[in-house]
C-alpha cells in the first residue's frame, strides 16, 4: 500500500528482512525512515518489501541484443523499461564477444543512451565486458564467435574503455591465455572487477589469476567442456577459493538443483551472486532465432541451445526466477534468496547505498507478492521513482 504525504510518500508490506509489517518513509529519493506497524493491515499481509534485484550479467532483453549489429539508443531505453519490471533496479549491460568494430560501436551507443536518459543512468552504474580475451577451446568459449576470441591488449581495452566513457567496471577473462596475469593486473589497478569465465586454466593458474586481482568467477559451472577430467577442471580451484565470489545462473536449466546445493553450501550465501545472464529472447516466443551469428532454439520450457554447438546460448528468464529457484533448490530463506541477487552483487561493485532497506539509502524498492516461493512484482522504484506498476505501461 502507498500513501502520498504532501510531497514525500511512504510504502506499508512485509519486510523481506524481519518478516514483520513496515512502514517506510520516502523522501527525496532516499529512505527516511522505517517503523513497524502497530497493527497488521490485511491490505498487506503478502505484499513484501525488498531492496531493487541487481544483475551484472544482462546481454540484451525484450528483443534488444546489447552485442547486436543494428542496436540504437531507443532500443536501450526500451529494454530498460522492460527489465525494470521484472524488479531489477540495478544492472550492467553485458557486451560478448565481437568484432572490435561491433564492441567500439556498442559500447558507444550504450554510453550515449545514458546520457541523454537520466534515469538509465541511475539504472546502470557500468558495462560487463564478457569476451573477446577468453578461451578458444570448444565448450569452454560457449556460443561466442570463435574467430573474434583473441589475447588481451591493454591498448585495444583502453579503446573500448573510451568508446565507454570510463564505464567498464567489470571483465570476463580465461587467465591461461596470453598475457592475462599482467591484463588482469591492469585491471585490478584501475578499479576494474576481474571475473574468471569461459576458461580451462589449471589451479595454478586461477590462483595466480587471484593473487592478480580477480575477484569473481562469472557464471560458475558453465562454459565448460561437456566432458572434462573429474579432478583437474577449472571448477573445483575456484569453488574451492573463498577470495572468489561466484556467480551462478538458476534458471533451472543452466545448473541442475544438488549443483547450486553444493555451490550454496561451499560459498554461502554471504559469497554468492545470483544472475541472470538473460538475452534478447527474453519474453520471446518459443522457436529458432539467431544469437552470436548461430542458429539458436528457445524451447517451450524456456531453454536456450545451440544445436550445432551442443551448448546453452545464455538465459532467458530474469533474475527474479533464480531468487525463486535458489529457495527451492537449497531451502534458503526470502532475505537470504534477495541478498545473492541485491546486497552481495552491491558488496563487489561498491553500490552499497542502494542495497539495504535502512534510513538514508538510495530508495531502489521493489513491492511483490509472494505465492510460495514464486514472486510476482507488483511495483519497482528507482531512486524514489515509481519506474513499474503491473497493469500500467
Amino acid at each position: 500500500m502507498i500513501t502520498e504525504l504532501k510531497g514525500k510518500f511512504k510504502i506499508e508490506g512485509i519486510h523481506y528482512g524481519t518478516g514483520n509489517p513496515v512502514i517506510i518513509e520516502i523522501i527525496d529519493g532516499y529512505i527516511g525512515n522505517i517503523r513497524e506497524a502497530k497493527h497488521r493491515d490485511d491490505r498487506i499481509m503478502n505484499s513484501y518489501i525488498a531492496p531493487g534485484l541487481i544483475d551484472n550479467q544482462i546481454n540484451g532483453y525484450a528483443g534488444v541484443d546489447f552485442s547486436g549489429n543494428e542496436l540504437k539508443v531507443e532500443d536501450v531505453i526500451r529494454a530498460v523499461e522492460a527489465i525494470w519490471s521484472g524488479g531489477v533496479t540495478t544492472f550492467l549491460p553485458t557486451l560478448i564477444t565481437n568484432s572490435n568494430e561491433n564492441l567500439t560501436r556498442n559500447l558507444g551507443i550504450l554510453s550515449k543512451a545514458i546520457d541523454h536518459y537520466k534515469q538509465l543512468g541511475e539504472s546502470v552504474p557500468g558495462f560487463h565486458l564478457e569476451g573477446p580475451y577468453i578461451s578458444p577451446d570448444e565448450g569452454y568459449r560457449g556460443c561466442h564467435p570463435v574467430q573474434y576470441i583473441h589475447n588481451p591488449s591493454w591498448e585495444e581495452f583502453l579503446g573500448f574503455q573510451e568508446a565507454a566513457e570510463g564505464k567498464i567496471i567489470e571483465i570476463t577473462i580465461a587467465p591461461e591465455i596470453e598475457g592475462a596475469m599482467e591484463f588482469i593486473n591492469l585491471c585490478y589497478k584501475n578499479g576494474i572487477v576481474v571475473a574468471l569465465g569461459h576458461t580451462n586454466a589449471s589451479a595454478e593458474q586461477i590462483l595466480r589469476a587471484i593473487e592478480n586481482g580477480a575477484r569473481l568467477s562469472t557464471h560458475l559451472g558453465n562454459a565448460c567442456a561437456n566432458f572434462i577430467h573429474r579432478h583437474k577442471n577449472p571448477i573445483w580451484p575456484q569453488l574451492a577459493n573463498d577470495r572468489l565470489t561466484p556467480t551462478i545462473i538458476a534458471d533451472g536449466h543452466h545448473l541442475l538443483p544438488e549443483e547450486i546445493q553444493v555451490f550454496y553450501k561451499v560459498k554461502g550465501p554471504e559469497n554468492i551472486i545470483l544472475t541472470s545472464d538473460v538475452i534478447y529472447l527474453s519474453g520471446m516466443i518459443p522457436g529458432k532465432y539467431t544469437f552470436m551469428e548461430s542458429e539458436v532454439i528457445l524451447t517451450e520450457d524456456g531453454l536456450l541451445y545451440n544445436p550445432v554447438l551442443q551448448c546453452l546460448a545464455g538465459a532467458s528468464f530474469p533474475l527474479k526466477k533464480g531468487v525463486e529457484n535458489v529457495m527451492n533448490f537449497t531451502g534458503c530463506s526470502l532475505t537470504n534468496a534477495v541478498n545473492m541477487a541485491s546486497r552481495n552483487v552491491a558488496g563487489i561493485f561498491d553500490l552499497k547505498e542502494r542495497a539495504s532497506l535502512l534510513p538514508g539509502k538510495r530508495a531502489d524498492l521493489i513491492l511483490f507478492e509472494r505465492k510460495g516461493n514464486e514472486i510476482s512484482i507488483k511495483r519497482t522504484w528507482l531512486n524514489g521513482k515509481l519506474v513499474y506498476e503491473e497493469g500500467h505501461e
